[in-house]
Formats: C-alpha cells, sequence, structure tokens
C-alpha cells in the first residue's frame, strides 16, 4: 500500500467518476433545452441510460446537479484565466480576459441561466448565487478578480475590496448578458470593453492620495451592509 504520491485509480473508481460525468451531462443537455422546472430526475436518469436510485447516488436533487455545474463552469473559469493572465501584460488585458472569458464558458447556456436567475434573490435558495450554500465558488471566483490585480500598486483598502468589487462588477455583466438579444450578445462585449477601460481609468482618480477619506467612507459603508470582507488589521 503506496502511502506517498497520488492515490492510483481503480477501475471501479473509474466507472464510478464515469458514471457521474455521464449523469452531469445527461442532465445538463435535458436543463438546456427544457429548463430547471421541467426537467424531472426521472429523465435525467432515462437520458443517462441509469436507474433513478443510481441518479440519485450521485446527485441528492436537480440543485446538485445544478451546483455541480457551478463547479465545473468556476474550474473551466480558472483554467482559462491562468492561461490567460499568463500571457497578459497588465491589467486591462487579464480584466478584459476574465470578464470575456465567463461569457465564453456561459455563451451556450443563456436560457439555463435565465431559468435559474429567479432563485438568485432568495439567499437561502440552494441555488442562490449570493447564499450560503454557493459561497464556495462566489469566493473562488472573487480570488479570480483578486489575480487579476495581482501585482498592481493599490492602496491596501482597495487591495483588499477590489476583488469583491470586480466580482459584483461581472455578476452585473452576466445579468446583462443573460437578456442580450443583439447578434452574438455584441452590446454585451461592447459593454464589457467599455467597463473595463472605465475602471482602469478611475484606478488613477480611485487610488489617489487626496481620495483617501472619501474611499474609505464608501469602502467603510459596503463593509458594513455585508458587501465587502472584512477588512485585515492596520500593520
Amino acid at each position: 500500500m503506496f502511502k506517498d504520491g497520488p492515490a492510483r485509480a481503480t477501475p471501479q473508481r473509474s466507472r464510478s467518476e464515469s458514471t457521474r460525468r455521464d449523469i452531469l451531462e445527461a442532465a445538463l443537455t435535458l436543463l438546456r433545452a427544457r429548463g430547471f422546472e421541467q426537467t424531472t430526475m426521472r429523465e435525467v436518469a432515462a437520458a443517462a441510460g441509469v436507474s433513478l436510485g443510481a441518479a440519485y447516488y450521485y446527485f441528492a436533487s436537480k440543485e446538485a446537479i445544478v451546483a455541480a455545474y457551478y463547479d465545473d463552469v468556476q474550474a473551466r473559469h480558472q483554467a482559462a484565466c491562468r492561461e490567460a493572465f499568463a500571457a497578459a501584460p497588465d491589467l486591462r488585458a487579464r480584466l478584459r480576459a476574465a470578464v470575456h472569458g465567463k461569457v465564453d464558458i456561459m455563451a451556450g447556456d443563456r436560457k439555463l441561466l435565465r431559468a435559474l436567475f429567479r432563485y438568485g434573490g432568495d439567499p437561502d435558495h440552494p441555488l442562490s448565487w449570493f447564499g450560503p450554500a454557493t459561497r464556495r465558488q462566489r469566493e473562488e471566483s472573487i480570488t479570480i478578480f483578486a489575480d487579476v490585480l495581482r501585482g498592481e500598486r493599490l492602496p491596501r483598502d482597495v487591495r483588499e475590496s477590489g476583488p469583491s468589487l470586480l466580482w459584483a462588477l461581472h455578476m452585473g455583466v452576466l445579468l446583462v448578458f443573460l437578456y442580450d438579444d443583439s447578434a452574438r450578445q455584441r452590446r454585451t462585449r461592447q459593454l464589457i470593453d467599455a467597463v473595463v477601460d472605465l475602471v482602469v481609468d478611475m484606478r488613477r482618480v480611485v487610488t489617489s492620495p487626496l481620495l483617501r477619506p472619501l474611499r474609505r467612507r464608501v469602502i467603510g459603508v459596503l463593509g458594513d451592509a455585508g458587501l465587502l470582507p472584512a477588512p485585515a488589521a492596520e500593520a
């Protein structure tokens, strides 16, 4: 028995992972075509070629399937951003890559995401993008925007609050994207470029020492409202 190194995949484990992936892919195909409410676990099991009990073994509910989808989107976004950031020379390029990259990944899922959006405003719902059930995915996404700012010379309060603010900004862009009926969501793409330019151009103003009191006041208001992480103690 090996104690060091990665665990060796067994045939049984490989089959289990393959079955889980088959169920997830079958479920997402149905969800994309029919929507969340109209799709049943029985239909998912039939589409995946497994028993209903097997489908419930891997996914306790449709919400669990969507949570797995969120995980997959997040993993793909992280991988795409790692590659893009390695070649991105500046803040503008990294921020463009992060937001455009998210839209690229979700481009085929607008119908599904619109159906899920109704749950976003209920923080107690497991599918809410702002609730405790999706906190891990949310924090992982915010980490991407921390990487966007990595290496930038910023005041501590901006460095601490910036990733969450950029995450919130990208969520606003995604809302526009969901309902953008222009060809290939051209308006959303134009909005991303305009917003990125605005963020980069505002950096010099926002980080000005003259605006430090106002900046701290704004960040404090957002923090008190629970919209930002608690600031680190001053050194």
